[in-house]
């Protein structure tokens, strides 16, 4: 039963919006942090590989709140929680009012307290972000399990989002997790997905971007996609079923295009001349989320 029903959706967005916000400011370390972990493991293991007596250690980067990262620090116990937030610049440790999410950027008017280094604005973009889909979701399926498990969707496609378009990664560590939540989620019935649409969703999602892989591939010698593209492709598969595949597709495709055209005519393409394909399939997938395949369809005239 949904405790915050008809007149009581407001209080139900509200309470979602401010986890939300509180998520967001966890998501940004999520999304600095993550990249970093696991470059450290990748080495750690080409090291053990070659027998090196001294792999190297997960000492790389740093630390992202709402108020800056540290990066280069060494420490061999970096990781989500590990080392503390401080400021890039100075190295000052940063206090739990230096952390709270968007008001404490407002406050120090977006410079560290310590030495006045500029903050990214990112941080609190990222956070009010969050709040907002989480809104959304609480004023659209009230405090249920539904609501609950679609903000959940929504946090993890924008922290793949943010982290392939930093990185150029869609980390193994979230995309096949939301796969399986998708899975999980049609099979409870807490999504209005049928369990054998969803799996064949994430079937079709995965051999489609594989099939135009190895196609591009074999035709031109290039790698135009990488494997994470293929597993959030299939967990969008798993959330929303094989029939809003192409709607989905579609709708990324024509994001990417507009995004890509205008990086290259202001100059802002990476080395390479390419733009991660990622974060507009995580995109297309918040927008079939709100609006259906249908609607998307019929928006890109199809």
């Amino acid at each position: 039963m949904d405790v915050f029903s008809g007149a009581g959706a407001l209080p139900a967005a509200l309470a979602m919006g401010l986890f939300g916000l509180l998520l967001g400011s966890f998501l940004n370390v999520l999304i600095l942090r993550l990249p970093q972990m696991l470059e450290a493991r990748w080495k750690r293991e080409c090291a053990q590989i070659q027998g090196d007596a001294n792999p190297v250690a997960n000492t790389e980067g740093a630390s992202g709140t709402s108020l800056g990262t540290n990066t280069g620090n060494a420490s061999p116990s970096f990781n989500l929680l590990s080392p503390g937030s401080h400021c890039p610049a100075c190295k000052h440790a940063l206090a739990w009012y230096h952390n709270v999410p968007v008001f404490s950027y407002l406050a120090l008017r977006g410079r560290c307290a310590f030495c006045g280094t500029r903050i990214a604005l990112r941080y609190p973009v990222i956070e009010l972000a969050t709040a907002a889909l989480f809104f959304a979701c609480g004023w659209r399926w009230g405090w249920t399990a539904e609501g609950w498990t679609w903000s959940g969707f929504c946090a993890a496609l924008l922290a793949l989002g943010m982290i392939d378009w930093d990185t150029t990664l869609l980390p193994d560590d979230l995309t096949l997790p939301l796969l399986w939540a998708g899975l999980i989620a049609a099979a409870l019935g807490v999504t209005p997905v049928l369990l054998a649409d969803a799996v064949w969703g994430a079937v079709a999602g995965y051999l489609a971007l594989w099939s135009v892989y190895w196609g591009f591939k074999l035709l031109t010698g290039k790698e135009g996609m990488g494997y994470g593209d293929f597993k959030l492709y299939a967990a969008l598969g798993a959330w929303f079923g094989w029939q809003a595949l192409i709607a989905i597709i579609l709708l990324a495709s024509v994001i990417g295009a507009i995004v890509g055209i205008a990086l290259q005519a202001l100059g802002g393409l990476r080395d390479g001349r390419y733009v991660p394909f990622g974060p507009f399939l995580a995109s297309a997938g918040l927008a079939t989320l709100w609006w259906g395949p249908a609607a998307l369809l019929g928006l890109i005239g199809l």
